[in-house]
């Protein structure tokens, strides 16, 4: 073996953002098997829209078109604000949540690499706070192409006929329209839960833990962020639902249900925007998970992954001061 130092030959850009692309094609084909393809529809919008604007303000700030367009950032960020958004949202929603992520979030803080805030929740709580009923219409089961195709074009939205509610958001509403007397494993039985989750979500949500598991076998993430998130979610969730069942759902449901699991491997495991110590990505995602869990059951959002994320991405400076390695040769706390 050769001397030290043993340096591995570091992966692009592209290859990086290659491989969390092709890990969320599993939960994507689960998508559209579950829903329809109103999603390819979303996908396209906001992969179109953000390599236009991606050119645009490379452009404006006199930087290489070619290079950056190349890199796929611009298109993991599309994807990750089309699987965020409601796939049957108007064209527009897309188009400006995209815009708002590549152009505000990303380029008006100095580019890739720059942005102290996660691009796709920055564009998804804008569009929550801004257009709170269009974000609550999710596809009803057994919606057709055509209709998907309409909505998303601007046709008239019949909500009773094409929209149901997410799990998080019937469980949500039951526990605060029925009163003292409601109780979670009836509103559960629900037509919007299914075995352990969402009916339907379930499959998506096992097509993006198959894809963050393959993201964790050639080691483009690692470990701590998605453990961290996961494990907090779920012992968040144990404690409450065991201190009052009735009124707190279970660790399984928070687990396979909303956006956990794609926020835990494809969200919190932005290199730019998260914490880079290794004690500091635990305490970045487990307060994550804790604050998003906070916002489900007390707040006023079914789901407050969004926000959670970035008000951890405001503490980031903090948490990595405090979390940094010691220097190697020296002890932890000396000079």
């Amino acid at each position: 073996m050769s001397h030290s130092p043993y340096l591995r030959e570091s992966r692009t850009v592209q290859q990086i953002m290659l491989h969390v692309l092709l890990a969320l094609l599993p939960g994507i084909a689960a998508y559209v098997w579950q829903f329809g393809p109103g999603i390819l529809i979303q996908l396209l919008l906001a992969s179109v829209t953000a390599l236009a604007a991606e050119a645009v303000m490379l452009k404006l700030r006199g930087k290489p078109l070619g290079l950056y367009l190349r890199d796929l950032s611009a298109i993991v960020t599309a994807w990750l604000i089309a699987l965020s958004l409601p796939p049957i949202g108007p064209w527009w929603m897309i188009v400006l949540a995209t815009l708002c992520a590549i152009v505000v979030a990303k380029h008006l803080y100095g580019g890739l690499g720059q942005n102290p805030f996660n691009p796709a929740m920055v564009a998804f709580c804008v569009m929550i706070v801004a257009f709170p009923a269009l974000m609550s219409q999710w596809p009803a089961a057994g919606l057709d192409p055509p209709q998907q195709i309409d909505l998303i074009l601007g046709g008239e939205r019949p909500l009773d006929a094409i929209t149901a509610a997410t799990p998080l958001d019937a469980l949500r509403t039951g526990l605060r329209t029925g009163g003292e007397d409601a109780r979670v494993a009836e509103i559960t039985q629900g037509p919007a839960f299914g075995l352990i989750g969402g009916s339907g979500w379930e499959w998506v949500v096992a097509g993006f833990a198959a894809g963050g598991l393959y993201l964790l076998w050639r080691r483009i993430i690692g470990w701590q962020l998605p453990a961290a998130f996961l494990v907090t979610m779920a012992l968040t969730a144990l404690l409450l639902w065991g201190m009052h069942p009735a009124r707190f759902a279970s660790p399984l449901l928070h687990l396979a249900s909303g956006g956990t699991v794609l926020a835990a491997f494809f969200i919190i495991t932005d290199p730019v925007s998260g914490s880079t110590t290794p004690r500091g990505k635990l305490v970045f995602a487990g307060g994550a998970a804790f604050i998003a869990y906070m916002i489900r059951s007390f707040g006023n959002y079914p789901d407050g992954i969004a926000f959670a994320v970035l008000l951890m991405n405001i503490c980031v400076p903090l948490i990595d001061m405090y979390t940094q390695p010691p220097v190697f040769g020296h002890k932890r706390g000396s000079s």
